[in-house]
């Protein structure tokens, strides 16, 4: 099966999930994420791929936290991958790291800003990894056909898109649901929300990314309402104690009651 069957293979036409923590910060905080969200996600019937950035290359500050190295990261990954047997993702920044990442993960994330860059669509391509493209804050939903055709002219079949919000002035960002189904008839391929970075509040007077993790619930259920194929979402034990994005986090604890109120919603709507 592949990652793109796999994630299409919900029962009941129920979402697939990608979550994890914004950054991996060791191997037993990976672990036990993973090991939370998993049987969660067996019993409600919903394809779980767990996430987790190796590096991360786009901060707000000079001192921002960017990851524990490459290596130990890309490896805590593929250890997740093994042990509870899901897929992984991560996000790629260059060209050279396609390939890198590629070796552990099965999904190569292109992060929002990125979203425009032939020659790093065209690498990740050609991994033959599934490419999730990430729709950029300044971009319009009819927009991103585009980016995925570059990913389908290199050869590969295996891509996703995913909204997450469209920049409101300075400091802030929308979610136009109208977007989903526009991308799902465009792109013809899987358009996943990113739940908590809609949530953002980026360039905070303290270069501290802020965020609304009290509106959570309420960006998923409509996304969920609407149809999105997939949600994606940061979680951590303690978002107060992360080391990079806890501000718009879902606590760990808070996801199972979550994910069984969005079931009911997909199961009312289809």
């Amino acid at each position: 099966m592949t990652t793109l069957e796999y994630l299409k293979s919900s029962q009941n036409n129920n979402f697939f999930l990608l979550a994890g923590p914004c950054v991996i910060e060791g191997e037993e905080m990976a672990l036990e994420i993973a090991g939370k969200v998993k049987p969660i996600c067996d019993r409600l019937g919903i394809p779980y791929v767990f996430k987790g950035s190796y590096r991360k290359a786009n901060r707000s500050r000079l001192d921002s936290f960017t990851g524990i190295g490459d290596e130990k990261a890309l490896k805590i990954l593929a250890k997740v991958r093994e042990e509870f047997d899901i897929p992984v993702v991560t996000d790629i920044h260059e060209c050279h790291e396609a390939e890198i990442a590629a070796e552990y993960v099965d999904i190569l994330q292109i992060p929002a800003f990125l979203c425009r860059q032939t020659e790093l669509l065209v690498t990740a391509a050609k991994t033959g990894k599934l490419v999730n493209i990430k729709k950029g804050q300044f971009l319009a939903p009819e927009s991103m056909h585009f980016a995925v055709e570059k990913v389908r002219a290199a050869g590969n079949g295996q891509v996703a898109v995913t909204d997450r919000g469209t920049t409101f002035g300075y400091g802030d960002l929308i979610i136009d649901y109208r977007g989903i189904p526009t991308m799902q008839r465009e792109c013809k391929c899987p358009v996943i929300l990113d739940i908590t970075h809609s949530l953002q509040q980026p360039n905070q007077g303290g270069g501290v990314t802020g965020g609304r993790p009290d509106m959570i619930e309420t960006v998923a259920k409509a996304g969920v309402a609407v149809g999105v194929d997939g949600i994606f979402l940061e979680t951590h034990k303690n978002p107060a104690e992360a080391k990079s994005d806890g501000a718009n986090m879902l606590r760990l604890d808070l996801l199972e009651p979550l994910l069984e109120r969005l079931t009911q919603v997909r199961i009312a709507v289809v």
